[in-house]
């Protein structure tokens, strides 16, 4: 008889830092008394993350774990969760959404019932959709179950901190949490989700990921079950490589009953592909990148060149752009520098450049520079209006449709371009822009967008007759 084929019980990526001892034993041990038996990469996972240093601390204060879906990555949670309180912990379980963090607070309650606990006479629950509670009398540990705000958990503590569906964990969400654990004498923050999907919003995990994979996380751990490049939708051993619960409650008639046509969606969804470009970007970097040259291209006149303070008034971006002899516009991005450096670089740059007109956009710095730019005898400068601004990213996104527009690869520029989503702006439908990530400064673009709106907007100038 042939032996079962099943699931890699091993992560494909993983960052775990030394340790010689764990309590993921007792844990394992107190989930099983459910009458639940736990898979060989639950167990694995369940030690990594319970390693304790000799002091008795985790060895890892974060821990974050990427598994396809189905495959029972919140279980690893309860285990967690079922030992904390147990030994008397005050833990905070958050999701993205009601209908997931409910259904954690019911299974939770439902293990401890299997375990031969009585709600009421051992432990206590409370059901407020959203903002549910188990508190077990004996130890006194408590779990709180909660949806994630960008203000919730401000000014309470805890000693164990949840991220489910950690690809949803936005910025803003995580300044409100992250400092929830800082008064615990052993605090852990554990996420656990999947591969971003072209329609999440959340930065956090993703980036946690990253400076895990290389190297540059301190008392942190890591682990996933991927495939590093996209793989055929029929690609059997790809699902066993990524699934490690196929063999288990998993199974290939249950996969194949899920596949359709999209072969990107399969492959992050049950392979836990990540992408490396973000899929939902309203400039494609197929778009973008048809539009690179590989030298510069022949030029004519002169250059035009616009401003942009960002929204959060932190950063100044420019850039420039200038016809091409083929009829194109050609845009490059200068600098984008701190706004507390001042706007001398920007101030030099124009005083010496041949520049046709300057554009400078951003309500709260845009007369101040005008006016220091009036000093030097600088006066081709235009304020654009919100109406203008419109006009400019409309025609932004249709040079890059009709391929009137080129640049040469600047990978900063590149990268803002094709992570970014769109904005309304106005009460008439007009949009602007916005970026994906918190890292990347979306003015770099905006000012790229006015220095081309200029250039393809400004009439040619009228010789001026003389007559005697």
């Amino acid at each position: 008889m042939a032996e079962k084929r099943l699931g890699n019980q091993n992560p494909t990526q993983s960052v775990i830092l030394p340790y010689t001892e764990s309590l993921s034993d007792e844990a394992i041990a107190m989930y099983e008394k459910t009458g639940l038996k736990s898979y060989p990469w639950q167990k694995n996972l369940v030690k990594s993350i319970m390693a304790v240093d000799d002091d008795g601390l985790w060895v890892h204060q974060k821990f974050g774990f990427s598994i396809p879906r189905r495959n029972g990555k919140t279980e690893i949670i309860y285990i967690l969760e079922l030992w904390g309180l147990q030994h008397g912990l005050n833990m905070l379980h958050t999701a993205h959404r009601i209908s997931t963090s409910h259904s954690s607070f019911e299974k939770v309650k439902k293990y401890l019932e299997k375990m031969g606990l009585t709600d009421g006479d051992d432990f206590n629950s409370i059901r407020a959709k959203g903002q549910e509670r188990i508190e077990l009398y004996e130890t006194g540990g408590i779990i709180q179950f909660r949806t994630r705000t960008s203000n919730g958990g401000l000014g309470e503590g805890f000693d164990f901190l949840v991220i489910d569906e950690a690809q949803e964990y936005t910025t803003e969400q995580e300044s409100a949490l992250k400092y929830t654990v800082t008064d615990s004498n052993n605090p852990m923050t554990v996420m656990c989700g999947t591969p971003p999907t072209p329609v999440s919003s959340g930065t956090v995990f993703t980036k946690y990921r990253k400076t895990c994979l290389f190297g540059k996380a301190k008392y942190s751990g890591w682990a996933e079950w991927s495939v590093s490049e996209e793989k055929e939708i029929d690609d059997i051993d790809a699902w066993y490589n990524s699934n490690p619960s196929l063999g288990f409650h998993l199974t290939e008639r249950k996969i194949e009953a899920e596949l359709g046509e999209d072969k990107l969606d399969h492959n992050v969804q049950r392979l836990g592909y990540w992408p490396s470009y973000n899929q939902k970007s309203a400039i494609s970097a197929a778009d973008w990148d048809g539009l690179k040259v590989d030298g510069l291209p022949d030029l004519k006149g002169r250059l035009f060149a616009a401003v942009k303070y960002g929204q959060d008034g932190s950063n100044a971006a420019m850039s420039i752009a200038v016809r091409t002899t083929d009829g194109r516009i050609f845009v490059e991005a200068i600098d984008c520098q701190p706004v507390r450096n001042g706007n001398r670089w920007i101030v030099n740059f124009l005083r010496n450049a041949d520049v046709e007109q300057i554009v400078i956009d951003g309500a709260s710095r845009q007369k101040i520079l005008d006016e220091e730019l009036h000093e030097y005898h600088i006066r081709n400068v235009v304020l654009p209006t919100v109406k203008e601004v419109i006009v400019a990213n409309s025609m932004w996104e249709q040079a890059i449709y009709e391929k009137t527009l080129c640049h040469a690869g600047q990978p900063t520029l590149s990268r803002i371009a094709t992570n970014c989503d769109k904005r309304s702006i106005g009460s008439s439908g007009g949009f602007g822009y916005r970026s994906q990530f918190d890292d990347m400064d979306i003015s770099v673009m905006d000012s790229a967008l006015l220095a081309h709106w200029a250039c393809a907007t400004l009439k040619p100038r009228k010789k001026q007759k003389v007559s005697y």
